[in-house]
Order: C-alpha cells, then structure tokens, then sequence
C-alpha cells in the first residue's frame, strides 16, 4: 500500500463519502475510501428515528443556511432531489415512499436498507474500501497528499474530505476534517450545533414531557423577528424538540442581541381569530367552561398548565371571563415568551452550522481554491439545511459534484 499512489482518497464513509465514492468510480481512476470508525454509515442508521429521511419533495437553497447560498444553489441544481430519487431506484435498487409532510424514506422504513445498497453499490463499483482508518494528519508535497494514520501512510493525487462535522461525535464526526481542512490553510465559518433540542428550566412544561402539538415559533433579537417556523412541537423533560424547535436551534444559537422564542400554541388561529371563536363562544355556549372551551382547542394538560401560568379558574364558565383576563389567556396562548436556557448542544445535534468557507472552494467541482486537488463533500462545507430529508440531499448532491469532476478529467 505504501508504494501504490491512489488517483483520489476519500476520508470518510458516510453519505457524502459514499456517495463521492460511487460517482467518482465511473472515471476509472484509482480510488481509495477511507473510514475512521470500524463500521461505516452510522449516521444514516440512526437519522429520522432510524428510518433514514433519504430527500424532500421540494429542495432548494431557501431550506439551507449558508454564506455563499449561491454556490449551494449551483450544487443542488446539478444533482437535485428528482435525480436523487432515480439514483436510488435505478442504480441502487431501493424503493422509496413519498409521506404526506414531503418526506421520502425507504419502503422498508430502515436505514439499514439504505446503508446495505450504498455499501453494496461500493464494493460493485470496486472501490477499496478500508474501516478502522482514522487520518489524523495530511500533508502535501509535490502535489501528491499524504494521509497519516496510525500505522498507515497513504498517498494519494487528489483527496476529498467527507469527514462529517461535530454533531454526534460518538459516529466519528469529531472536527477531525475541520482541523485537517484548516491545517491545508483554509478558514473556518464559525461552527455552531445544527438542529438540537432546547434546553428550558419552565417546570411546567417540563411537566408535559411527551406531549406533542402543531405550534408556531417565532425568533425575536432586541424585538425584530428574525425567524419563523411552523411544524411539530414536543415537550420533553429537559425542554422542547420536535421539528420546529430543532429548525430553530441554529439562530438561536447564531443572533445576537436580546433574543426571545415566541410560541403560538394555536397555529391555525391569530388575534383576530381566536377573539372571533371566543366570543361566538360566549354567545351560543356562554355556560361552558373556560378549560373545557380550551380543551377542544389543545391538550388538556396544556390547558391546564396555560391555565395555571395566568392565574385564571378553568372552571368558570367563558361568559363570565373578563376583558383582562381573556387578554392574559389569549398572550398565553398565542405569544407566549418560552424560557429557553441554551440548545442540548452537538452531543443531540443532527448537523452542524457553519464549516469550510465555500468562499474559499470552486462551487462546481468543490475543489479548494487553495490547495489544487483538495476536495470537500457534505456536512463540513459551511451548509446546514432544515429538518426534512435536506441534509442528506446536499450530501447526494454534494458528493456527486465531486465525483463528476473526477469523471470529467477535473
């Protein structure tokens, strides 16, 4: 091994990587893929509760967060979530279902089904592939890299980092590529957790652990909204996840100044509307209760911690509710300011913010712009999209814009 130069050495073996890997075959050239850990893909194992989120039926840059859009856009748009679904279908074999919230996962509904092709697809391809394999340093000379690892040196002419972020150490994505891509001279965009749960210290809605709802939430910096989003709301023990709080982690994270989380328990209903329904309530039911006149609205238990949070008696009846005291309730229900004390950080992170400036890479082959023949994929580019499929689509997109370049002759 130490005598053969590869034509390109990919680190990494996760979906970019994989992906790199299997375009970049069809070029002929020598090709080696390298994976730290001892077994490859965990990622896409444990992604979407195991089921893996493979795409969504809409993609473009509006769902992703980086400084040089652009360049995301370009990417998509070369390998988009049409073409993903064919790849998978046509060169790997594996159905994939459409869901009503634009989600495609596996008929099988299992992230091994995905692995098993793609690792499949690899060993057809030729493609040598070694686990166990951890780069801790890479060094150039002469236009030839040099990967070093324990008990391994590997050359190679042209090397794609596909080595993940910080999210989920535990699966190897540990900055390892960060260090490495920044050690070849290139710049960081500061890097932050990507979709984590947030951390609160409010009893009570920790008191409603389990418990999932639409909801609205609204970022606001010194008063501005500067995000929105409406999806899944779960209440857990140590604060709030679902979807939209996992959207929104990022930003909290990422802007600055007097920062606040505002959640519209009631998404179908604003001021306006919720005034409406109340009143007509009070006309045609005025006897009902106010819980049981909320409880056809929202949870009971949620009820009953709104309830408790503006001091109003569930049991009158809602004619008899004040001017005041409705305003109170409908705050509560429709702005009411979360408590959120940070997010649950990268250990919880399903990907990670900022990464590689893209400033700094060719956004059609993703080659650096610094060291010729350095080439990057995926997650450690500065790219993170929303919950839904996207991060697995810029890791298709991404490494099969890598592998066509090779295809191409660079």
């Amino acid at each position: 091994m130490k005598s053969m130069i590869y034509d390109v050495a990919i680190v990494g073996a996760g979906a970019a990587g994989l992906m790199t890997a299997i375009t970049a075959s069809k070029s002929g050239l020598r090709i080696l893929l390298l994976e730290g850990q001892e077994k490859a893909g965990a990622k896409i194992l444990m992604s979407g509760g195991t089921r893996c989120n493979v795409t969504n039926k809409v993609v473009n840059e509006k769902d992703y967060n980086s400084q040089q859009i652009m360049s995301v856009r370009n990417v998509l748009r070369s390998f988009n979530n049409e073409r993903t679904l064919r790849f998978f279908k046509d060169d790997l074999g594996v159905e994939l279902k459409l869901e009503p919230t634009g989600k495609y996962f596996p008929l099988t509904d299992s992230g091994q089904t995905i692995l098993d092709a793609l690792l499949s697809k690899i060993k057809a391809c030729g493609v040598p592939f070694l686990t166990g394999h951890k780069v801790k340093a890479v060094t150039v000379s002469k236009n030839i890299f040099t990967l070093i690892g324990e008990g391994f040196h590997i050359e190679a002419k042209n090397i794609v980092l596909t080595t993940g972020g910080l999210s989920y150490p535990s699966t190897g994505s540990d900055g390892t590529g960060f260090r490495l891509a920044q050690a070849l001279g290139h710049d960081l965009v500061e890097t932050t957790p990507a979709l984590t749960p947030l951390m609160s210290g409010d009893e009570n809605f920790k008191s409603l652990s389990g418990i999932t709802i639409e909801a609205q939430l609204t970022l606001l910096s010194d008063g501005k909204k500067c995000f929105c989003r409406r999806d899944s709301f779960l209440f857990t023990h140590f604060g709030f996840s679902g979807p939209v709080a996992l959207d929104i982690s990022r930003h909290w994270l990422k802007t600055e100044g007097n920062k606040q989380i505002i959640v519209n328990f009631m998404p179908d209903y604003d001021e306006h509307s919720l005034q409406t329904y109340l009143g007509y309530t009070r006309e045609n039911a005025g006897r009902k209760g106010i819980k049981n006149v909320l409880n056809d609205l929202m949870p009971e238990r949620l009820v009953e911690v709104i309830l408790r949070k503006t001091g109003i008696k569930g049991t009158g009846p809602i004619n008899q509710l004040e001017k005041h005291a409705q305003r109170r309730l409908m705050d509560a229900c429709l702005q009411y300011p979360l408590e959120v004390t940070g997010v649950y950080g990268y250990s919880k992170a399903e990907v990670t913010a900022g990464g590689v400036d893209l400033a700094q890479i060719n956004p059609k082959t993703l080659e650096s712009r610094i060291v010729p023949g350095l080439f990057f994929a995926g997650e450690i580019l500065d790219v993170d999209g929303r919950i839904g499929g996207f991060n697995f689509q810029w890791a298709w997109s991404s490494g099969h814009a890598v592998g066509e370049a090779f295809c191409r002759g660079l």
